[in-house]
């Protein structure tokens, strides 16, 4: 795949397409047209997603109105209580949120946060996004994820602008009120899962999500990576390999994994000859080094440190886990990895409007994707795949973490 043709996919697809919506299918279908027009065969597997439709979200502060966002899916009504900023999670900022509207630091709330403050006797949540020193005053749409909410209930929740939540602090607003009403649906999402047959009947499975969240077009996170898997595609297509390569281009990752944990769900019964998963997400951009995260055995860091150091390719490596559509794999027992160019977010930011083609460098991009494709090449005409079938104890407790299986130690 020369540049002239991956710049041409990050043109046809600068649009936002989040979880769900229309714009999203739109985008997998482009996907499943590329990858035939190669000549490789593909198919859309549909899953379904948690959706919502706000019909009315107002914040009051002091009984005059703010911008913001109702939360999808934090249920609908309306809490009115004293404003109280919490900073940090500690058990004494927790003891002092009852009958209280809290005010986070943070984009959204991780569940034993969540559950913490439900037992505190929370309110409402008011969450915050982007810069106070940005011209735009955006403010992101997210959802009171369900994994977060488990099976306590749902408080009332909206987003506002970084500069709102520091003005209602700054001036020492005493009460708060929110109010969300929306309708709560089954919606669809869809996987595009391409295939390139080997001699056995194992599929060594690269991964990569295509939606964006709500106010980004997305051409770095991920669109980058969905070219990285057509880059591999495009050059392996055709080779004599031992082992099959599956494709999947994952749909909702950014609202918590949904398309790769729908895959591993629905192909539960094929997990066994799946041998390795590899998953893109976020390379080709004009700054930033190169990461592989392992969730697998010590021996995969290794193997890519040396094929860092043979290739003349740098790479930053770990075991760990990922944030990424790895993490189910790895979780299901297949070893996984992730590859990353990470860039600093004032140079290369992510989840917002400035996540465009502005940040990427094709020259860089096929680089990246000359080093993923032959590491990928040698895995495939491995006359065994050499990465053992074992997860580290160190990687699943950090799973169990992840997963909210487990409250953090710390």
């Amino acid at each position: 795949m020369d540049r002239d043709s991956m710049l041409k996919i990050f043109k046809d697809t600068d649009y936002v397409h989040r979880s769900g919506t229309k714009e999203e299918l739109t985008a997998a279908e482009y996907l499943l047209n590329e990858c035939v027009k190669m000549g490789v065969s593909a198919r859309i597997e549909p899953f379904p997603v948690p959706m919502a439709e706000i019909e009315e979200a107002h914040v009051y502060a002091d009984g005059v109105e703010i911008p913001a966002k109702g939360l999808f899916l934090c249920g609908s009504g309306e809490v009115e209580g004293e404003l109280y900023y919490m900073p940090a999670t500690d058990r004494v900022s927790m003891s002092k949120a009852k009958d209280k509207i809290v005010l986070m630091d943070t984009l959204g709330i991780r569940h034993f946060d969540y559950q913490d403050l439900v037992k505190a006797g929370a309110k409402g949540l008011l969450f915050q996004y982007g810069n106070m020193y940005h011209p735009f005053k955006d403010i992101d749409e997210r959802d009171l994820r369900p994994a977060v909410v488990g099976e306590s209930e749902k408080l009332i929740s909206a987003m506002l602008n970084a500069g709102t939540a520091v003005e209602l602090v700054k001036k020492g607003v005493k009460r708060v009120k929110i109010v969300v009403r929306q309708r709560e649906y089954e919606g669809e999402s869809h996987n595009v899962v391409a295939e390139i047959p080997g001699k056995r009947d194992e599929y060594i499975t690269l991964s990569a999500h295509y939606d964006t969240v709500s106010n980004s077009h997305g051409a770095y996170d991920n669109m980058s990576g969905c070219v990285g898997l057509l880059g591999v595609m495009d050059a392996l297509r055709g080779k004599e390999l031992n082992y099959g390569l599956r494709f999947v281009f994952c749909g909702s990752e950014e609202r918590g994994l949904y398309g790769s944990k729908a895959f591993v769900k629905d192909h539960e019964a094929e997990l066994e000859k799946i041998p390795l998963n590899i998953n893109l997400d976020m390379i080709g951009s004009i700054m930033g080094k190169f990461i592989s995260c392992v969730s697998a055995e010590e021996k995969l860091e290794g193997y890519v440190s040396y094929l860092s150091c043979e290739l003349g390719f740098p790479v930053s490596t770990k075991v760990g886990v990922y944030s990424s559509d790895s993490t189910p794999f790895a979780d299901k027992g297949v070893p996984a990895l992730s590859f990353a160019r990470m860039a600093r977010g004032d140079v290369a930011p992510i989840h917002c409007r400035l996540d465009t083609l502005e940040l990427m460098s094709m020259e860089q991009l096929e680089k990246d994707i000359a080093f993923i494709t032959e590491f990928t090449r040698r895995m495939a005409v491995s006359a065994v795949c050499p990465v053992s079938r074992e997860i580290p104890e160190k990687v699943k407790k950090e799973l169990d973490e992840y997963l909210y299986r487990k409250k953090p130690e710390h």
